[in-house]
């Protein structure tokens, strides 16, 4: 086969371009799926996978198994991720539900992590002490920090009976209401004298029966700023890609399989892994 050298050394060139080899093993190891959920951007299974403003945040482990939010207070396990809606729903395992409690020191969120609360989270301080609590002082009617028009749910939750074991001298519910408290949430369990909360993203269609509640906390995430979703990352998701970044810059990289990255897409990559044109295997060989 005769090829002219100009023409050789352009089409070498862009393969090149295109398809860069992987400086680590963690670039090959970018999944669509960690467990049963499915992976898209801005969340990766690993270094190198997804947005890597939400990687530090957001990982799923090395059995891909389970994907996981980490604050500086524990790591949750994430249930499920509205992608249309950009939601993350998750559970605290030190959370009390109907059916089950456990003493904890709360929920907070990284001052630098992408997520606010989703309106309608509702979260429960159970068990808190009404001599040392400011809940209960004097200047929380100043800032008060609990809801009284939700005062029900309260009631409710005391009909389950894992929640109605809880024996303090007085057994108390607070809505808790931090209005004050802005996107970076901090619920500090131990500051506020309360050993346990309940978290609430969802009734159900079960308003009078907790025990159909759905217990968890749901979280609101922006891809960027200007919450634009990036074309070249749809492109790559078309073309059954997994978006990454790689490099000092975090240049955007699609992942196409088998240690081959694209800066596009992994149409191209796919015709050179099934010989496509007859020049290309893997972007290296000649026939």
């Amino acid at each position: 086969m005769t090829l002219n050298f100009p023409t050789t050394f352009l089409l070498l060139t862009t393969t090149l371009l295109l398809l860069h080899p992987t400086p680590s093993s963690s670039d090959y190891a970018c999944k669509s799926s960690c467990g049963s959920l499915a992976i898209h951007y801005p969340f990766g299974t690993g270094p190198g996978c997804g947005s890597p403003a939400f990687q530090p945040h957001v990982t799923c482990d090395s059995d891909h198994q389970t994907l996981t939010l980490t604050t500086h207070t524990g790591s949750y396990p994430i249930q499920a991720i509205d992608y249309t809606n950009q939601v993350l729903y998750l559970t605290d395992p030190s959370m009390s539900t109907c059916s089950s409690t456990s003493t904890s020191k709360g929920f907070s969120l990284d001052w630098n992590a992408p997520f606010t609360f989703l309106d309608g989270n509702i979260f429960a301080l159970l068990d808190c002490s009404t001599s040392s609590s400011p809940l209960y002082s004097s200047n929380a009617t100043d800032v008060p920090l609990c809801d009284t028009s939700n005062a029900p749910i309260c009631s409710l939750l005391y009909s389950c009976p894992a929640i109605s074991l809880f024996n303090a001298p007085i057994s108390t519910c607070c809505i808790y209401a931090p209005v004050s408290l802005g996107p970076s949430f901090e619920m500090d369990l131990k500051k506020l004298q309360c050993s346990s909360y309940s978290g609430i993203y969802s009734f159900n269609g079960a308003e009078t029966d907790p025990s159909g509640w759905k217990f968890g906390i749901a979280l609101k995430y922006r891809f960027s700023v200007d919450d634009g979703y990036p074309s070249a990352c749809a492109d790559c998701e078309k073309s059954n890609g997994v978006c990454g970044y790689t490099g000092q810059y975090n240049s955007f990289t699609c992942n196409c399989g088998d240690g081959m990255n694209s800066s596009t897409n992994c149409y191209f990559a796919s015709a050179s892994w099934n010989g496509g044109g007859g020049l290309f295997h893997r972007g290296l060989e000649l026939d």
